[in-house]
């Protein structure tokens, strides 16, 4: 998520705990969904299922969507689109900074592969500077609006929510979505807290007054706020740019499942309710996993990846020559890694070899 948030311009284009063992390991594919995945697939909730279940929002995106999409592949693989919004309205506007302009943007953007046989997975982050052909889209309420040329990724969430953010991913990518997850910063904050915080090490100083951020080189126990402020710094470290960002908010994705995997077992009654209720409070999804029923299901799969089977990729792009502070597709290398993801296969180095980076990588460990 990002400690920047101009409105984009269209017009100018510009768990806590799993049950112990070895194999009790679950994947959460980013930062803020891993803990209501975990806690939802591996707690068993029966006893509180219909107050949990009324926590949840979701979007009918297949029915807004209608056939205009990619093939639907059935080969055991999944595809989730997952985004953390960056609105300044109620409580995110003391978390987020910035203005309260009434509107939400897509802040992070995560396209999660998860392979046939459901143990390993690939992650492929979207840069919200990224700029693209956002396809004509009709949102949830039906509004209906226009495609447009050469404009930031994330204004597709502004222009029309979580329904023109698939369509503008699945027109980008080729590949089909099969669900959506969305976070904002006050769910994350709390599912950090709720977690009991995420153990980091940095080997750098990181410090920015828009994020709120102030880290010492060294290793720290970050609490929900402070988690925040490290996965939306883009002036803390590196070389400022939307591209160090993901670099840090990859890291910390891992160091977040694994500390999942390992935190030992939920005896506490309240403190699992605690954690159920607001990982179901912070996530928005498709309409196909709005229930407890759903997410239990959807998680129980996911139980054997581990960091250490995540394959963690920026899409390949290159800075924009007209404006350093955006980026454009490369086109070849991104379309081998969409090829690979079609395929069930894993995305090949060539894809990412000499392409744009950023400069915070190694900065959290």
């Amino acid at each position: 998520m990002s400690a920047e948030s101009n409105p984009p311009d269209p017009a100018k284009g510009r768990s806590r705990r799993e049950p112990r063992g070895k194999h009790s390991r679950a994947l959460l594919v980013t930062a803020w969904t891993a803990a209501a995945i975990v806690v939802l697939g591996g707690s068993g909730l029966g006893y509180v299922y219909f107050k949990l279940n009324g926590n949840i929002e979701s979007v009918d995106i297949n029915q807004v969507l209608g056939t205009d999409r990619p093939t639907n592949v059935d080969n055991g693989s999944k595809d989730i689109l997952v985004l953390g919004s960056d609105t300044r309205s109620g409580a995110n506007k003391k978390l987020g900074g910035g203005t309260d302009d009434g509107s939400a943007r897509s802040d992070t953007a995560m396209i999660v592969h998860v392979y046939e046989g459901h143990k390993k997975a690939s992650v492929v982050s979207i840069p919200r500077d990224t700029l693209v052909d956002r396809p004509r889209c009709t949102d949830s309420r039906g509004v209906t609006h226009d495609a447009a040329s050469g404009v930031m990724f994330n204004s597709a969430y502004a222009t029309g929510g979580a329904v023109c953010a698939v369509k503008t991913v699945e027109s980008l990518t080729g590949i089909r979505m099969d669900h959506y997850i969305e976070v904002d910063f006050t769910g994350f904050r709390k599912l950090v807290d709720e977690l009991g915080g995420v153990e980091v090490t940095t080997t750098k100083d990181i410090k920015d007054s828009d994020s709120h951020l102030n880290l010492k080189a060294g290793t720290h126990r970050l609490n929900g706020e402070q988690a925040l402020g490290l996965v939306r710094t883009r002036h803390g470290v590196g070389d400022g740019s939307d591209l160090g960002r993901i670099q840090l908010q990859q890291a910390f994705v891992k160091a977040l499942v694994d500390q999942i995997r390992d935190v030992g077992v939920l005896t506490n009654p309240k403190e699992l309710f605690d954690l159920a209720d607001a990982a179901t409070k912070a996530v928005t999804t498709d309409s196909d996993l709005g229930s407890v029923r759903s997410l239990t299901s959807f998680a129980t799969g996911f139980k054997s990846i581990s960091s250490a089977n995540m394959t963690m990729i920026t899409m390949p792009v290159e800075y924009d020559p007209a404006n350093r502070n955006r980026v454009i597709v490369d086109k070849e290398k991104a379309r081998l890694v969409w090829k690979a993801l079609k395929n069930d296969r894993p995305i090949p180095a060539a894809a990412t070899k000499g392409t744009a980076k950023g400069d915070a990588a190694g900065v959290v460990g």
